[in-house]
């Protein structure tokens, strides 16, 4: 068989919902198998290597992919996508043998139906109201630790730019890596200057154009206002933090930026890391 993302998607579509698991034939590479997965859905995590099961999985990060393979997976990858985890990998089959496979498996984080709609424009004085918003991203997302930055160095980061920067903006950077919310709404690793003239630091932006930007007037960084710069030049003024505006847009379908529509329940993709 020819594997190629068509084919791929062939295969994807027949293990319907509510899951299932597909094993393929021999002549089709695992790794070849993972790589377009990858290419498609960013980095994975290992679930099972060499017949060895991570100790940490449980249902946050894929464990009902395994409880599908019923304790026959040989290396299994997954990636979260939507409201299923989808794997990748080798398993053995009746006989015993192992063979490249596909599983899906139905995946539950904080939807909206499982937490109270919010607001589209809340003060930023809500984060000393005891709401942690990337606490609450983590929810939202279902990820989980390790840290994917956790060494960054944010002294020289802020000295290059010359302000100190929010703090739930760089807890997010270590939190999650590089990577995109949903696969559509990238986190910038260090804010970029294009439009510093106009007062504004971008700290995100979407395949659509949008730049999500703070507004900078204020002394304190944790005070900053975000501002979206729309892919047709307008500032479109938003009284939330970075992190609370991700919140909001994954979670309130009126929302003017919504992700909501699109999705119920969300995720992080990992953007493949460097070799």
């Amino acid at each position: 068989m020819d594997l190629t993302q068509s084919t791929l998607n062939d295969l994807l579509a027949r293990l319907a919902a509510p899951g299932g698991s597909l094993h393929l034939p021999l002549d089709i590479d695992p790794h070849r198998l993972v790589e377009l997965m990858a290419d498609r859905h960013g980095a994975p995590r290992t679930l099972v290597l060499d017949g060895f099961r991570d100790p940490t999985v449980d249902e946050s990060c894929g464990a009902a992919l395994l409880a599908l393979l019923e304790g026959r997976a040989v290396t299994i990858r997954a990636w979260a996508y939507g409201d299923r985890w989808i794997g990748a990998g080798t398993a053995r089959d009746a006989e015993g043998v192992a063979r490249p496979v596909l599983a899906t498996a139905p995946r539950q984080t904080q939807s909206r139906s499982q937490t109270q709609a919010p607001r589209v424009k809340a003060p930023v004085a809500a984060l000393d109201q005891g709401e942690d918003w990337v606490e609450r991203l983590i929810g939202i997302t279902g990820w989980t630790p390790p840290p994917r930055r956790p060494d960054i160095d944010w002294e020289q980061a802020e000295a290059r730019l010359g302000t100190r920067l929010p703090g739930d903006y760089t807890r997010m950077v270590e939190t999650f890596g590089e990577g995109a919310f949903d696969a559509y709404l990238n986190l910038n690793q260090e804010p970029w200057t294009d439009l510093r003239e106009d007062g504004l630091l971008i700290w995100a932006g979407t395949e659509h154009e949008d730049l999500y930007c703070w507004r900078t007037d204020d002394g304190d960084p944790d005070r900053w206002p975000v501002a979206v710069r729309t892919f047709d030049g307008q500032v479109v003024p938003f009284d939330c933090s970075a992190a609370e505006f991700v919140c909001r847009i994954l979670l309130d379908p009126h929302h003017p930026f919504t992700m909501a529509r699109y999705f119920d329940t969300h995720w992080f993709m990992n953007h493949r890391e460097s070799e």
